[in-house]
């Protein structure tokens, strides 16, 4: 008798450990294929650079070139004085080394995507990426990478380590992990305000010129923030364009010289520039009208 009372197994309500499980499962399963996707983009990537051996090589020694000249720029400064603020020769030779760390990583992974976005919408290809059953910007945003990034990277970080032996600083494994954290976070901010620059193209359709002149931008990061006078200058790049931030906070660390503030600034600007591209990238799609209109 019993029996006739007992509820099929399918109907039985989900537990709260149930549906956990279940979001856990899909979850999941989404970043694994996001993760599928993203190694084929990385494979296409490989492809193309090998297809293209000379222009890859040329631009690691124009890179190389550009980065000499630096530090060759801070070797004819600092033969005219001792320190800048409390910045001294090799603390600067390391925040270069840091800033051209973070460049290069960014141009690594978005730099040519966020320039590409242009040419997309004026093309009309965009609508294709628009019916791609995947997330439209992840595509869009990571779906070329720089290799020779990841190359120049390297050297700006051994001129890191040569730096951080004439200082003399031997930060621990918990400051290098914040170094590369807040690095990590910077990178953030600048990808974020450059997408949203790049989306000025759904209003001019080109918009290559504000997204090169922006990373053009990034050159005033090689130097500390206390070379410049406080004022509107140093006030637009610390708090509207913060190339000054991005690249002095990290060293900072390394350094010793970190305030919480500093830190806490950093990381709302990373919040904030991200809700400002979400939103700009929202009206623009809705904006968008496709090629064809």
């Amino acid at each position: 008798m019993s029996s006739k009372f007992q509820v099929p197994s399918s109907k039985l309500p989900e537990t709260e450990s149930t549906q956990h499980a279940t979001r856990n499962k899909s979850l999941a399963s989404r970043l694994g294929r996001y993760f599928t996707i993203y190694a084929a983009l990385w494979k296409n990537s490989v492809t193309r650079e090998t297809m293209f051996k000379g222009n890859f090589l040329m631009w690691i020694v124009v890179e190389l070139a550009w980065f000499a000249l630096q530090l060759g720029f801070i070797s004819v400064l600092y033969s005219h004085t001792q320190t800048i603020g409390d910045w001294t020769k090799w603390q600067v030779v390391l925040l270069v080394g840091a800033s051209h760390f973070i460049q290069q990583i960014f141009q690594a992974f978005f730099l040519i995507n966020c320039v590409n976005l242009s040419e997309l919408v004026r093309s009309g290809k965009l609508d294709f990426l628009l019916m791609l059953p995947v997330n439209t910007r992840f595509v869009l945003s990571l779906r070329q990478v720089d290799l020779g990034g990841f190359f120049n990277a390297g050297t700006a970080l051994a001129v890191m380590l040569y730096a951080a032996r004439h200082i003399p600083i031997s930060p621990s494994l918990p400051v290098i992990l914040g170094f590369l954290a807040l690095c990590a976070v910077g990178i953030c901010i600048h990808y974020c305000l450059m997408f949203s620059l790049a989306t000025v193209s759904f209003w001019t359709v080109r918009a290559q010129g504000i997204v090169y002149g922006y990373y053009n931008l990034f050159n005033i990061a090689r130097m500390p923030d206390e070379a410049f006078p406080r004022g509107v200058f140093r006030s637009v790049f610390t708090f509207v364009l913060p190339v000054l931030l991005v690249s002095n906070v990290p060293v900072r660390l390394l350094v010793d010289r970190l305030t919480l503030n500093s830190c806490l600034l950093l990381l709302g600007m990373a919040v904030g520039c991200a809700m400002l591209s979400t939103w700009v990238w929202k009206i623009s799609v809705k904006r968008y009208t496709s090629a064809s209109s």
